[in-house]
């Protein structure tokens, strides 16, 4: 499973990048906004730190709109992969831009009949949202498994599952086990990823007993 980083902050980028666990970004209006910096301006760093596709989403509605912001925002950098939201214009906008070898994610994804229309459409991507599911007592893993499954019939799709909304790491393992192919994570996730409290338990234990020795490697 390949592991995307859902944030706008370049700093927390940066330092999770250094992990070698990056391998890509996405980021949408609300996560750049929370920076108070010019979007195209962070999209360019952003695009330096990471080698893999970084998500850049258009606010325009419109298929002609969304294909003249899509057009800005390629021009920030090679690695980014156009975002936009899982609507008729939106389709349209992606199969237009797929057709030409752009890289779309498409966004807002919330049932397998939607998934299936954006494969249709060319999509690299398609983000189906669990935790805002789940948020509203539907079962956002469910929709992932019948996304997996539905892909699978159909081996002519070239379509990634990309898991977003997740907001713990039962999130993660789960979307892993169905065959999910990204899960979109925010820095705080990764981090939980890390962490058992045997292993701070067992990493405490080793330390006291080396202490006790009187020995340094050096």
């Amino acid at each position: 499973m390949k592991f995307f980083v859902d944030t706008a902050d370049v700093a927390e980028i940066a330092d999770l990048a250094a992990t070698g666990l990056v391998d890509g970004v996405t980021t949408n209006p609300s996560l750049v906004a929370k920076t108070g910096r010019p979007f195209l301006d962070v999209l360019a760093e952003i695009c330096r730190l990471v080698d893999g596709p970084v998500s850049a989403e258009v606010t325009a509605t419109d298929q002609a709109g969304m294909l003249r912001e899509a057009e800005r925002l390629l021009a920030v950098a090679k690695n980014v992969c156009i975002k936009v939201p899982l609507t008729i214009d939106g389709l349209k906008a992606c199969r237009a831009l797929s057709a030409r070898g752009v890289a779309v994610n498409v966004t807002l994804c919330f049932s397998p009949a939607q998934a299936l229309l954006a494969a249709k459409a060319g999509a690299t991507f398609v983000s189906p949202f669990v935790g805002r599911l789940d948020d509203v007592a539907h079962d956002g893993m469910r929709l992932i498994a019948d996304i997996v499954q539905i892909f699978r019939n159909y081996p002519a799709f070239r379509t990634e599952v990309l898991v977003a909304s997740v907001r713990h790491p039962g999130h993660v393992v789960e979307a892993a086990r169905l065959g999910a192919h990204v899960a979109t994570l925010p820095p705080a996730v990764i981090r939980q990823l890390v962490r058992h409290p045997l292993t701070d338990k067992g990493l405490e234990a080793f330390l006291a007993d080396w202490a006790k020795t009187g020995q340094i490697i050096a």
